[in-house]
């Protein structure tokens, strides 16, 4: 068997390798604006309609799990930054299997995420412009975003800092408005106090599951921040940076936004589900065009995932070729971008799209759980490879521990069992008893190829 750090034959004599276009400014913000995602905005009326005011603890237990999650890879990726991020810290803890297994259902995941929030902006902006068809907002959509990963990373930099920069004024803004409301200080608005929070927990411990397994998949995407890290200035110094700064981030932004909502607004209002919960809560404080003006914002939010997931799954399917674990075409590098990885993984994710108008019910549908549960299964590698390679670390380079995760090894063990936690409850619901058994399918085929190949290299080898 190969050694678990070997990091593979490169694609090509005459590639050169990734560059280093990312500034400290570019990976703040996008650690910044990558906390608030799509799932925040546009996925948590469904967690506020089933948990009620509940859905505060829901957000608050996710997001330990996923602060302890961020605070591990932070740790293995300022040792070793890679544009792999966690699958090739996969590798060279468990075995390059693993790293296979993680990278290409991660490249899926994200691949067909570019194409759900191609839809949903679609979706918004044809609203805004009836009669204009969805699928050719989508096409103009992934033109612009595969165009600026093909051109530079300091494109996508550029992007996503400013993008970052209009989310995070809105929600600073809405957090300010809302709060201000609440208290019985805002112009023209009498303060709720805790009228909408009497009845907590609506519909029992199932509403709460329900809310708890939404909250989880909101944060998805934040993983980003250590792919980007490695195209940046001082990987060590801004990925370091970026994970330290998660826990306010988390609390602020999510469970934050989450009390104000459920404080202004009754959770069973149907506003909260039909306009999204953001919407509204401003419809609540009567602020003229606060609706239409958060519409603005929800687009940008999911632009600015389509932009961040075509920049991932490119890095992530490089970081696999160049370990050997891929197509070779895939990792050819030009100009410092991996400009084949970024039009397959749009064209990808335009043919998801596609799949959306041409077989709804039953290809798309298959193709949703079968990435249900993807980020649980990354979340448990993440894991695995960190009790792993601690060790290693503390015995081989202790100076590489930029980051440490906190009262190892307990945490990380008290983060495998709120996942094996997750996973229970995800089995005792219908809806994502699918998605466990398709994404859990998936898993297994990618994890029996990625072992055959590391025993077929292993024999050429030896």
């Amino acid at each position: 068997m190969p050694s678990s750090t070997t990091t593979g034959t490169p694609p090509s004599a005459d590639d050169v390798s990734l560059s280093h276009g990312l500034k400290q400014r570019h990976l703040s913000m996008i650690a910044l604006g990558g906390v608030i995602g799509a799932g925040l905005f546009v996925g948590s009326g469904a967690g506020i309609a089933a948990a009620g005011p509940s859905i505060v603890v829901a957000y608050a237990l996710s997001g330990v799990l996923v602060m302890l999650v961020m605070r591990m890879l932070g740790e293995m990726s300022a040792a070793y930054p890679s544009s792999g991020s966690f699958s090739a810290h996969a590798e060279r803890a468990i075995g390059p299997w693993a790293g296979f297994t993680a990278g290409w259902s991660f490249w899926v995941l994200l691949c067909t995420a570019v194409g759900l929030e191609g839809i949903g902006a679609a979706k918004i902006v044809s609203g805004w412009l009836p009669g204009t068809p969805e699928w050719a907002w989508v096409a103009l959509f992934m033109v612009v975003f595969c165009g600026t990963n093909l051109a530079a990373v300091k494109n996508f930099g550029e992007f996503e800092f400013w993008f970052a920069a209009l989310k995070v004024g809105a929600i600073s803004l809405f957090l300010v408005l809302g709060v201000l409301a609440i208290a019985g200080v805002l112009p023209g608005t009498d303060s709720p106090g805790a009228s909408h929070l009497t009845d907590f927990l609506p519909n029992g411990g199932e509403g709460l599951v329900i809310g708890l397994l939404a909250s989880v998949f909101a944060y998805g995407g934040l993983e980003t921040v250590t792919i980007a890290a490695a195209e940046s200035e001082n990987p060590v110094k801004g990925v370091a940076s970026a994970v330290r700064t998660a826990m306010w981030r988390i609390a602020l932004f999510y469970i934050g936004s989450m009390a104000v909502i459920v404080t202004l607004v009754p959770w069973d209002s149907k506003e909260v589900v039909e306009k999204g919960p953001y919407v509204a809560a401003l419809d609540q404080l009567g602020i003229p065009g606060a609706g239409q003006l958060m519409n603005v914002v929800v687009l940008v939010a999911l632009l600015s995932a389509m932009n961040a997931n075509i920049y991932g799954a490119s890095r992530i399917a490089y970081s696999l070729v160049e370990r050997g674990q891929g197509p070779k075409a895939l990792g050819r590098v030009s100009g410092g971008v991996p400009r084949i990885a970024v039009l397959a993984s749009s064209v990808f994710g335009f043919l998801c799209v596609l799949l959306s108008y041409w077989r709804p019910n039953d290809v798309f549908a298959w193709l949703l759980n079968m990435i249900g549960a993807v980020i649980l299964a990354v979340w448990i590698f993440i894991a695995v490879s960190q009790l792993r390679l601690r060790r290693r670390l503390e015995r081989e380079a202790p100076e590489k521990l930029a980051v440490r995760m906190w009262a190892f090894p307990w945490l990380t063990w008290v983060a495998l069992a709120g996942m094996a936690a997750v996973f229970v409850l995800m089995a005792r619901e219908p809806d994502t008893r699918v998605q466990l058994y398709s994404t859990g399918g998936m898993i297994l085929v990618l994890a029996g190829v990625g072992y055959g190949w590391q025993r077929a290299r292993a024999r050429a080898e030896a």
